[in-house]
């Protein structure tokens, strides 16, 4: 996951080198001064960048047709002008198609490299820690299921003076309800949730020590 992370960060400053330098030089052509047409590249490409990561962000809420709205401007200006600056320093015996085609594909490439970026960074932030990954069987969840019925029980209730949270926590492992396991032990509903919610403190106080 780094390498391609590290990988698409070179390859769209590449791209935002190539498709810069051409806009500096088509804004310099146009009449701006040296001292400021460096700026008009940064607002261009600028925009597909920050577009491109909100994009990314606001995925499937109403919200983001703005950004989509903005990416789209942002690249068909980039991609003009990267083109129109071909063309108007075309010095070869060559066809002007092929010089303004090479010319757009900077552009498009930030544009589809920043947004893969984006992409791979949102799914590292959600994938699975270590921890999440090893010891699932200690991560209990603590539920009550007052509507649920009870599952058949073999066997006669455990005295109260027996039962401790190991039986509890056994048995919530099996699938059991707590209201199950308060009937197996013969002790209230809100007893066994207390030696559950115990338990799961004491590991997760195991887990932070370990770490």
């Amino acid at each position: 996951m780094l390498t391609a992370v590290v990988g698409t960060v070179f390859i769209a400053a590449g791209a935002f080198w190539l498709s810069f330098t051409s806009l500096a030089d088509l804004a310099r052509r146009s009449g701006l001064g040296a001292d400021q047409a460096w700026a008009w590249p940064l607002i261009v490409d600028g925009i597909i960048v920050v577009a491109t990561v909100a994009v990314v962000v606001l995925a499937g809420t109403r919200a983001a047709w703005y950004p989509w709205m903005l990416l789209f401007a942002g690249a068909l200006i980039s991609v003009t002008g990267n083109a129109l600056h071909a063309v108007v320093t075309a010095t070869s015996d060559g066809p002007l198609v092929l010089a303004a085609a090479v010319a757009a594909v900077p552009p498009l490439v930030l544009l589809a490299i920043t947004h893969l970026t984006s992409v791979l960074t949102r799914h590292a932030s959600r994938s699975p820690s270590a921890e999440q990954m090893l010891e699932p069987e200690l991560r209990l969840t603590v539920v009550t299921d007052a509507d649920r019925p009870l599952p058949l029980i073999d066997g006669p209730p455990s005295a109260v003076g027996k039962a401790g949270p190991d039986d509890a926590a056994e048995l919530r492992a099996s699938g059991w309800s707590n209201r199950a396991i308060a009937q197996r032990l013969g002790v209230h509903p809100s007893t066994v949730g207390r030696w559950l919610q115990d338990r799961v403190a004491g590991h997760q106080h195991e887990l932070t020590e370990r770490s």
